[in-house]
Formats: C-alpha cells, sequence, structure tokens
C-alpha cells in the first residue's frame, strides 16, 4: 500500500471509523488507568460514546464525501455527543483539527501540523482553568511535534508519526505534572486516549495495524521510569487482561489501583455534582456563563459556537449552574451526577445505555444473554464474547419479557442464558418455553460465576456442550462480595451494624469490618485454601484506589503463589465482586 501524500476526505473518514474501534477495543484499559476518585463516568467508556456519535453523522453521509461535508460531520457530531469531562475535551480537539481541514481538498503535512496545533489551542481555550499533565499537554505536544517534522520536511505519513512520538513522550511524562497520577503510578485517561488517535490515522494511511496493548509494569513514580513491557497475558480474551496498552516512550500504563476518572482539573474532589447540558445561546454571551461558573464550580469546559455550546462542571450549587444558563438562552439535554454519593443499583438499571457491539457479525451458533449491573461489567462480558447484555441484578430483577427480547435479539437457534444472580434464575427458568429457540440456563449465581463460565464459550460448538463446558467453569469459582449493610442484624459472623462492611462468600457475612477492604481481606483470609492459584477483583462503587492497593498488597505479601486480576466494573452496591479459582 502506497501511502498517500495528502489527507483526504475519505482517509479522515476512515481515520474517524479507526479511532471509534479503537477506543472501543481498548475503553477498559484507558477506565483503569483513571484515577480521580469518585464515580465521574469512564474516560475511555466517555471518549468511546463521543467518537459512536461521529461516526452516526459520517453515516449519514453519501458516497465520495467532500472534505467539508466530512469536517463538519466531525465537528458537530462531536459536539452534540460528547459526553463526561474527557469527550467534552476531545470533541474540542476534533473540532480545531477539522476547522483546519474543512477548506482544503486535501491536506498536506503543512495543513495537517496547523489543523493540529489549532486543535490543541481550542481545547486549552475551552477548559477555564487548564492543568498540566492532562490531555492537553499531549495535545500541544501533539502539533509541536508535527511542526517539527512538517518544517524538515516529513511527509504526511512522517509528520504524524512524529505527532505521535511527541504526544507519547508527552503522555510518559504526565505523572510529573499531576501528583494525583503519581500517586497512583499512572499517566493520563484521557491523553492515552488520544494518542490512538494517531494510531487510527497511521492504519488508515498505510495500512498498518493499531498497536493492541499489551501487558505493563506501572510506572516507578519515584523518579518516574519509564514503563517496560513485560508481554501480554490472556486467561482467554482481552476482557481478562491485566495490564494496558503499549506505544512508543512508555505511552501506557496500568495500576491495578485505579478506577475512577481522571478529570481536567484533579483538584476539585469536594464538588459533589457533575452538571452536563447543551445550550442554544449567542456566542458572546458565553463569557457570562463562564464567569457565574467560575465562581461555584471547577473542571469548567465550555465548547461549541454558532449557537450551539457542550457545556461541563462541577459544582455543589445545581440550581445556579442550570439558571446561568437559563439567563442566557436555554439548557436541554441536562444530566446532573452525583459524583460522591452511591448510584443505587435501581438507578442505573433505569438510565442505562445498551453498548450494542458495533459491526455485529452473523448470528453464531451459539449465543449468549447475560445479566449485568454496571457499566464496566456489561464491558466485561461484552469483550468475552456475550452477544446480549440485560440490566438488572440483586434489587432490580429483570422481567422474563425482558429476557426473552434479548434472547430473539441474538438471532441464534441457540441461546445460553447466564442469570449472574440467584434471584434471578426462576425468571431465566421461563425463557426456554416462550420461544422457539432453544434457550438454556447455566446457573451461575454471580458476577464472577458468569465470568467465569465465559472463559470456556465457544461461538461455534453446540448448545448442549457449552452449557457442560461453561457450568463446569463455573462451578470451579468461589464467589464472594464486599457491600454495606443497610440495617442491623445478627448474621453468623457476629452482630452488624447499620453501615459496617460486611464479607460474603456463597452470599454467606464471613466478615465484618470498617472498611471495604477490611471486608475483602476477611473474604481472602475466608475463602482461599491451597490450589487457589487467582483472585479476580471487580471494583465498584465504593471502591477507592487505596483499598484496592491494600487488598493487591496483601495477596502478595501473605499468598504469593495466588496472582490477582482487577477490573474496574462500576457495578453498585458492591464495592467488590471477588473470584477465587
Amino acid at each position: 500500500m502506497t501511502p498517500p501524500v495528502a489527507l483526504g476526505a475519505e482517509q479522515l473518514r476512515a481515520a474517524m471509523l479507526a479511532y471509534r474501534d479503537a477506543l472501543r477495543e481498548h475503553q477498559q484499559l484507558l477506565n483503569r488507568l483513571n484515577v480521580y476518585p469518585v464515580p465521574d463516568g469512564d474516560t475511555g467508556t466517555n471518549m468511546a460514546l463521543t467518537l459512536e456519535a461521529v461516526v452516526r453523522e459520517l453515516e449519514q453521509l453519501g458516497d465520495g464525501p467532500a472534505m467539508g461535508a466530512v469536517c463538519r460531520a466531525v465537528a458537530h457530531g462531536s459536539l452534540m455527543g460528547a459526553r463526561g469531562n474527557s469527550g467534552v475535551i476531545l470533541s474540542q480537539l476534533l473540532r480545531g483539527f477539522t476547522e483546519r481541514l474543512g477548506p482544503h481538498d486535501e491536506a498536506g503535512p503543512d495543513v495537517v501540523a496547523d489543523a493540529l496545533v489549532t486543535a490543541g489551542e481550542m481545547a486549552r481555550k475551552a477548559v477555564v482553568r487548564p492543568v498540566a499533565g492532562t490531555i492537553l499537554t499531549v495535545a500541544r505536544a501533539a502539533g509541536e511535534g508535527a511542526v517539527t517534522a512538517c518544517r524538515s520536511g516529513s511527509t504526511l505519513v512522517e509528520t504524524i508519526e512524529h505527532a505521535r512520538r511527541s504526544a507519547a513522550g508527552a503522555l510518559a511524562e504526565t505523572p510529573t505534572m499531576l501528583e494525583a497520577l503519581a500517586r497512583a503510578g499512572v499517566v493520563d485517561a484521557g491523553g492515552a486516549g488520544y494518542v490512538l488517535l494517531f494510531d487510527a490515522f497511521l492504519s488508515g494511511l498505510d495500512g498498518r495495524a493499531v498497536e493492541a496493548p499489551v501487558e505493563m509494569e506501572g510506572l516507578v513514580v519515584a523518579g518516574v521510569g519509564a514503563p517496560s513491557a513485560t508481554g501480554s497475558r490472556s486467561a482467554g480474551s482481552e476482557g481478562r487482561a491485566t495490564g494496558a496498552g503499549s506505544g512508543s516512550s512508555g505511552a501506557w500504563s496500568a495500576s491495578a489501583a485505579s478506577p475512577a476518572n481522571a478529570a481536567a482539573d484533579a483538584g476539585d474532589l469536594d464538588l459533589r455534582y457533575e452538571v452536563m447540558y447543551l445550550l442554544d445561546a449567542p456566542d458572546e454571551a458565553i463569557g457570562a456563563l463562564k464567569d457565574v461558573w467560575s465562581g461555584i464550580g471547577d473542571s469548567i469546559v465550555v465548547v461549541g459556537g454558532e449557537g450551539t455550546w457542550n457545556c461541563h462542571v462541577h459544582t455543589n450549587d445545581i440550581g445556579a449552574a442550570i439558571e446561568a444558563a437559563i439567563d442566557i438562552g436555554r439548557p436541554h439535554q441536562i444530566r446532573v451526577t452525583d459524583l460522591a454519593q452511591q448510584v443505587q443499583e435501581e438507578r442505573w438499571v433505569r438510565d442505562a445505555v445498551p453498548q450494542p457491539a458495533a459491526h455485529r457479525a452473523p448470528p453464531p451458533a451459539t449465543a449468549v444473554v447475560a445479566v449485568v449491573a454496571g457499566e464496566g461489567i456489561g464491558r466485561i462480558f461484552r469483550s468475552l464474547g456475550v452477544q446480549e447484555l440485560v440490566t438488572g441484578g440483586q434489587s432490580m430483577n429483570p422481567s422474563t419479557e425482558q429476557l426473552l427480547a434479548a434472547v430473539e435479539a441474538t438471532g441464534s437457534d441457540q441461546v445460553v442464558l447466564l442469570p449472574n444472580n440467584d434471584n434471578v434464575e426462576p425468571v431465566a427458568a421461563q425463557v426456554d418455553g416462550l420461544t422457539d429457540t432453544a434457550v438454556r440456563v447455566v446457573a451461575t449465581g454471580s458476577i464472577v460465576e458468569g465470568f467465569a463460565a465465559l472463559l470456556a464459550y465457544d461461538p461455534d460448538a453446540r448448545l448442549a456442550d457449552n452449557v457442560s463446558a461453561m457450568a463446569a467453569s463455573a462451578a470451579r469459582v468461589v464467589p464472594g462480595a464486599v457491600t454495606r449493610a443497610v440495617r442491623d442484624a445478627p448474621t453468623p459472623a457476629g452482630p452488624v451494624c447499620e453501615g459496617d462492611w460486611l464479607g460474603l462468600v456463597r452470599g454467606d457475612v464471613v466478615a465484618i469490618a470498617g472498611s471495604p477492604d477490611g471486608a475483602a481481606l476477611g473474604v481472602l483470609e475466608s475463602a482461599l485454601a491451597p490450589g487457589h492459584e487467582l483472585v479476580t477483583l471487580i471494583e465498584g462503587e465504593g471502591s477507592t484506589p487505596a483499598t484496592t492497593r491494600r487488598i493487591t498488597e496483601w495477596l502478595h505479601e501473605e499468598r504469593s503463589g495466588v496472582e490477582a486480576e482487577v477490573h474496574h466494573g462500576g457495578q453498585p452496591l458492591y464495592a467488590y465482586l471477588l473470584g477465587i479459582e
């Protein structure tokens, strides 16, 4: 494949599709880089959802669109579909980039370099209090690298390669700029996601593959030594990978203790609410909005123009944040997220947005439907081959109708149904008699049992063979959980007071503690036995980087032969789900 000398409309459209796919593929790894210690949404997920909106706009274009049309679709799609702090900043980067490309039928190295500089500048202007060590730092470095390459006479591909190297180098230095990153031993999640943009461009320009992530050691924060690749490890799927991706100059690093969101400003930990909305207002009035927000909040990002704006703030005064918009225009699609209080399972189920797999393949011989609670858990199950997800769990059981609809949506004649909760299993058992599809339930009583069952799943195998293998795999797991007591009660482990942290093994209370990690260690001490080799730890609401680190360090010191795998599930009610194998 001969690389083009200039970037055309089709190459730009292909790059956006490739970028969407790359973010989807690596979103779990990006989410694990998050260090913001409250549930402010996941960086990888928010960036991927923003690109999904871009792709929807691009899909509405006909064949052979002009560069201007593609650029407008990217700009509009990213503005309207931006999710979370990271998504809003990414939308501004894409808008700045396409603003410079739009007037050209084709863009050579000089135009592309100028566009990358403009992207970084526009994104920085959109953030009211820019912070070094974030995606803004990485974007600026990418633009500077592209300009340096262009001035030396580099080709288009060489210019983008140099931009990527500069971005990756800046990314590796982000822990030296932000204390929160240094403490967690990770690089900035948004910056890592931005590096993937250059991989996507290079893939479209010369056919190279986007680099698959490999497991890497965490950054050595005492001096911030660069991470070193140790080779990949996967227990059957990317969803079981324990590390994060690679890239030049140490572009990727993961820590087992990094579950929440890296915001553009990591200093606003006392601000409880995230307020986001689209705003129809005159451009000249936006300065007044920013002035009001500066007095009531932080992590302020306002992007857009020509009367349409996407606005994001962290604040304790929701009313004032919204009234500031009403004073100058019309806010709509208003979203308010409580960043400090645990989100209850019923609310998650009500608000959950299904995440269908992109580019659905023909139905397999045997499909899988799984019941899940928590966006991160849904991503893990998707990565392990589940075709359809149904939201639900302990306190919000799905109906027979919901399960039946999911089974029929697979398009397969044979379906395995994973209830992943004892309360859901009786409902799941009714589905087979209501459809011509052959449905069999593998009696998984917990998420970790469902997780283990999927490691034995073969989409090309017969239903009976899958049921046998998956049930045997699930049976090898000892399921545990950490949750908080909602009332005083006697238990086999002793009296429990409301607010105590409880450690459960197969639903029975085995530990009572004052912290989630204390309860988790009680589970491990109770359930770990000779011959156990692996503990899977799924982080949910109530977990923190510190508590996860204490659990993994205890395993390393007290059970050196047992490996730990950590995943961010985002499940409500349970700070940790544990699987012991």
